[in-house]
C-alpha cells in the first residue's frame, strides 16, 4: 500500500483540482491544520492498541478476500456478472433481501479503491453505471441510480437513496487520484463532477416509475444546504451527512459549487450536534432539517443511524475542524460502555431505552471508528472489540460486512484521501 506524502504545496494541489494536471501525482497536499488531510498521517488505532502492522494488514486483506471472493453461499457479497462492451461486470448483493443496493455498490467501490483493487472497482462501477443509472431526460431519477434492484438487473425501486450517490462520487474522485482517469465511463473524475452537479442542481422532473408517479429533484436543497432522505422527500437522514466528503468537494469538486460544499460541511457539523442526544450521543434514523426527530418508528436509533459515529469521526480525523466531534464520540462510547461492551443491543430510543437485544458486528465497527475522535481511555476497548469480531458471514453478512470492512479501513489507517486528477 502506497504511503501518502505530506509535503505537497497548496499551489500544486490547486493545479491538480482545477486544471487536472498531475505534478508528481500529488496524493496528499499540505494545508494548515492538524487533521490527516494536512499532515498526511492517518492514525492506525490497531497499531496504537499494540497489534503489529503485519497482523493489521493481514486482517484487512483477509476480510476483503472473504467478503469479495469467499464461498458464494455463506461468505461472499461480491458476485461477477459477465461482461459487456465496457469490460467485466459485478454486483454486491444484500443477501438477506436478495437485492443490489446503491449503498452497497458504492461502499464496495470505496473499499476497492482504498485497497487498490481496480478490477473489482471497475466491475462494480460498470454494473452500477450500466444497469442502475438513469440517463433518460424524462425520468424522475435522471442523473441518479436506482437504490434497489434485483440481481438480474430489474428494478425494485427506481428512485435513488443519496448515500449511494455520495459514496459513488467520493470513490470516483479517489479512483481518479489513485489510478488516473480513463475514457468513457472510466473517466472517473468527469463522472464524479456530473454526479455532484446533479446532486445540487437537478431540476424537478415528474414522471412514471414502477411505484407510481414520482417527482425527483436536487438532493441538496439550497435553502437547507443539507442532504434529503430521497429527492422526492423533504426530510433528512442523519447517517447521510458526510462533512468530511463535503469539505473535500469544496476543494476539488466543480468549481462553481465549491462555496456550496464548504457551507454544507459546516451545516452538517452543526446538524450532527443538534440531532444527537446530549446524554447518549444517539441519533435517529430520520430527522427534520432542524434536527428534530420526525416522529414514528424511525425516530429512534436503528440501522441507518449506526453510521453517524463514523461520519463525524472521519471528519475529525481528516480535518480536525470541530472539537465538538470529540465530545460526541466520548458521549456515545460512554453510553455503549454502560450497556456492556460485549452485549449492548443495536436499537435504542434516543434517551437510551433498548428496543432489541441483538449485538451486531456492524455497530461494533462503527463504535470502533468513533475512537478516531474519542479522547477517553475506553476508546481503545471499542477498537479491541472490532479486532476480536469475526468477519461477518451467513444471512446478514452484507450490511454487517460492509460496515466491518469500512471499520477496519478506518481503524487501520487505510481509509485515505486520494486527491483526484
Amino acid at each position: 500500500m502506497r504511503q501518502l506524502p505530506a509535503a505537497k504545496t497548496i499551489a500544486s494541489w490547486l493545479l491538480v483540482c482545477v486544471a487536472g494536471a498531475s505534478p508528481a501525482r500529488p496524493e496528499q497536499p499540505a494545508t494548515s491544520g492538524s487533521g490527516a488531510f494536512a499532515t498526511g498521517r492517518y492514525r492506525n488505532l490497531f497499531v496504537e492498541a499494540g497489534y503489529p502492522q503485519q497482523e493489521v494488514t493481514a486482517k484487512i486483506n483477509g476480510a476483503f478476500q472473504q467478503l469479495f471472493h469467499g464461498d458464494p453461499n455463506t461468505q461472499a457479497v461480491y458476485f461477477p456478472a459477465g461482461t459487456n462492451a465496457n469490460g467485466a461486470l459485478a454486483y454486491l448483493s444484500d443477501i438477506n433481501n436478495s437485492d443490489v443496493r446503491s449503498e452497497g455498490m458504492s461502499y464496495g467501490m470505496m473499499i476497492a479503491v482504498q485497497l487498490d483493487k481496480k478490477a473489482e472497482f471497475d466491475a462494480l462501477w460498470n454494473w452500477a453505471r450500466t444497469i442502475m443509472y438513469h440517463d433518460s431526460p424524462g425520468h424522475p431519477g435522471q442523473g441518479y441510480f436506482s437504490w434497489s434492484m434485483r440481481t438480474d438487473g430489474t428494478p425494485n425501486d427506481e428512485m435513488p437513496a443519496p448515500d449511494g450517490e455520495e459514496y459513488f462520487a467520493m470513490s470516483l474522485y479517489f479512483a481518479a487520484g489513485r489510478w488516473g482517469n480513463g475514457t468513457g465511463i472510466y473517466d472517473y473524475r468527469a463522472a464524479a463532477d456530473r454526479l455532484l452537479a446533479d446532486m445540487v442542481h437537478r431540476v424537478p422532473i415528474t414522471g412514471p416509475t414502477l411505484r407510481g408517479t414520482r417527482t425527483g429533484r436536487e438532493m441538496f436543497p439550497a435553502e437547507h444546504n443539507m442532504v434529503r432522505f430521497t429527492p422526492d422527500t423533504n426530510f433528512t437522514d442523519p447517517s447521510y451527512h458526510l462533512p468530511a466528503f463535503y469539505e473535500l468537494w469544496s476543494r476539488c469538486g466543480p468549481v462553481a459549487d465549491r462555496p456550496f460544499w464548504a457551507k454544507a460541511a459546516a451545516v452538517s457539523r452543526d446538524f450532527l450536534q443538534k440531532v444527537t442526544s446530549p446524554v447518549t450521543g444517539l441519533a435517529p434514523d430520520y430527522a427534520s432539517f432542524d434536527g428534530t426527530p420526525r416522529g414514528g418508528q424511525r425516530d429512534s436509533f436503528q440501522y441507518d443511524a449506526w453510521r453517524t459515529a463514523m461520519n463525524w469521526s472521519v471528519d475529525w480525523a481528516w480535518w480536525a475542524k470541530d472539537v465538538r466531534e470529540k465530545q460526541l464520540s466520548d458521549r456515545l462510547q460512554a453510553f455503549f460502555e454502560s450497556k456492556g461492551l460485549a452485549e449492548y443491543g443495536n436499537r435504542y430510543t434516543l434517551d437510551g431505552n433498548p428496543l432489541g437485544t441483538d449485538h451486531s458486528t456492524g455497530l461494533v465497527a462503527m463504535n470502533a471508528v468513533a475512537s478516531l475522535a474519542g479522547t477517553h481511555p475506553l476508546a481503545q476497548q471499542f477498537v479491541e472489540a472490532l479486532w476480536n469480531a469475526p468477519v461477518p458471514s451467513g444471512r446478514y453478512r452484507y450490511y454487517d460486512g460492509m460496515l466491518y470492512l469500512l471499520g477496519l479501513l478506518h481503524c487501520g489507517g487505510e481509509f485515505r484521501v486520494w486527491t483526484p486528477q
